[in-house]
């Protein structure tokens, strides 16, 4: 865990060291600090904060690909390049410093290259890889609580999904209504259409995850995921209307703020710390998204294995609890010195001591696969360089750009909107249109 923080937290810094580039301090100092070297090489100032952003990006994910490739096979913990992943920050720091500075060397031709059509790939990657994930969390989500309530008929896991699900719809309908009243007055036709697919899909997917012939073919599939990925896409569509520019009158948010400068600071802070999240919570996600890496207790006996072929990991944790319980009363009849317990490793299952005071989770097993990890973080630079240089605005009397404040990066949520209810209605119908796929 305080690896996948770590790394979050230099993505967080990363990404606001490059929002800061684009301010006019930050182009004098760079004009300043290269001794007039971007003067010569850009074709007038408004490259400054183009190119410096694309290239503290390109630095933290070449910073990123560099790992991933050698990081490529580790399976546990006992591989000494593992240590390349959980350790040696210092060294790491240094390396993603050292890459931001030989960035400032390239000419800014490539990078005016890289950010249109190459970080622009990878960004469009990143947000379909988190469209993904959101999916599969809404379908794990729904299936652990039914889970719950089939095995222990358990009245607060029943009451736990039913009052989440009504939450959820009854939250989305709410931001519709907000929506409608504040953002799609007359001659706003994008915030209306938006508004009105928003709505109108929201109710075709609830409709279809209870239609009896995709409940025949996936009877765990319900409202519960419906409303989970109809509040996050309305969350899209809102997000995305309430921060589009204020040309056309469309967006009262921006002309009712007292404090310009703070607005812009807060939103682009928690934009980053979204990002920063999002991008962690992916890069661990293995089983979504096929990582052949499991976690530290993927190496049980067959006689563990499911029908279906997946493992169940209850055995293992209670063959554990067995066998403490056991080491502790031979050692209170007797039979075993009192240290028994502590030399109880349990190694086979990658509890043993890491040799720093802790438990060495990783033994049998990664939790994640680390080269994945990095490839994901590597398009999150991708994401963060797109959604800070798209449609900048140079004449802008503020000292802080805003981030995501563009027609662009509205239009990338909304249809990002789209996409993640495409994604889920087809998970609701392929077990219907290819029933050999999924075991029927």
């Amino acid at each position: 865990m305080a690896t996948r923080i770590a790394y979050a937290v230099i993505l967080l810094l990363n990404s606001i060291i490059s929002w800061l580039m684009l301010t006019p301090w930050a182009m004098k100092k760079l004009e300043h600090l290269t001794l007039d070297y971007m003067a010569i090489t850009c074709q007038g100032k408004q490259c400054y904060g183009y190119v410096a952003v694309q290239r503290v990006n390109y630095a933290l994910g070449l910073f990123h690909f560099c790992l991933a490739f050698l990081l490529l096979g580790v399976k546990s913990s006992k591989d000494g390049r593992a240590a390349l992943q959980n350790g040696y920050w210092g060294p790491k720091v240094l390396v993603w410093l050292a890459f931001v500075v030989l960035t400032f060397f390239i000419p800014e031709t490539f990078f005016q290259v890289w950010g249109q059509y190459f970080a622009l790939l990878g960004a469009m990657a990143f947000v379909l890889l988190g469209l993904i994930l959101l999916v599969d969390l809404a379908h794990t989500w729904a299936e652990y609580c039914l889970d719950k309530i089939e095995n222990y008929d358990s009245p607060g896991w029943r009451t736990l999904l039913i009052g989440s699900t009504l939450g959820m719809y009854t939250a989305s309908f709410a931001m519709i209504i907000i929506m409608y009243i504040f953002f799609a007055r007359s001659g706003c036709s994008m915030n209306q259409s938006a508004i009105t697919i928003d709505l109108l899909v929201l109710l075709l997917i609830s409709a279809i995850s209870v239609h009896p012939t995709v409940q025949e073919y996936n009877p765990q599939a319900g409202l519960a995921q419906s409303a989970m990925v109809a509040i996050y896409c309305t969350y899209l569509t809102m997000s995305a209307v309430s921060m589009e520019p204020d040309d056309r009158h469309c967006n009262p948010l921006i002309r009712a703020r007292g404090t310009r400068t703070a607005s812009i600071v807060i939103g682009a802070i928690v934009t980053m710390l979204t990002i920063a999240y999002t991008t962690t919570r992916a890069a661990t996600q293995g089983i979504a998204l096929g990582s052949s890496a499991g976690n530290a207790y993927s190496k049980l006996s067959n006689d563990e294995e499911l029908e279906h072929g997946l493992v169940d990991q209850q055995p293992a944790s209670s063959r554990r609890e067995m066998r403490a319980e056991a080491l502790r009363a031979a050692v209170e009849a007797g039979s075993l010195p009192a240290n028994a317990l502590d030399d109880d490793s349990d190694s086979d299952y990658g509890d043993a001591d890491d040799g720093r005071g802790g438990k060495d989770d990783e033994r049998g097993g990664t939790q994640y696969n680390y080269s994945l990890f990095h490839v994901i973080f590597a398009l999150a630079t991708c994401w963060v360089a797109t959604l800070l240089t798209q449609n900048i605005d140079y004449d802008s009397n503020v000292d802080f750009a805003p981030v995501g404040r563009t027609y662009w990066a509205s239009w990338v949520k909304i249809v990002s909107a789209w996409v993640c209810y495409a994604i889920y209605t087809w998970s609701l119908v392929a077990p219907v249109v290819m029933p050999g796929r999924f075991g029927n």
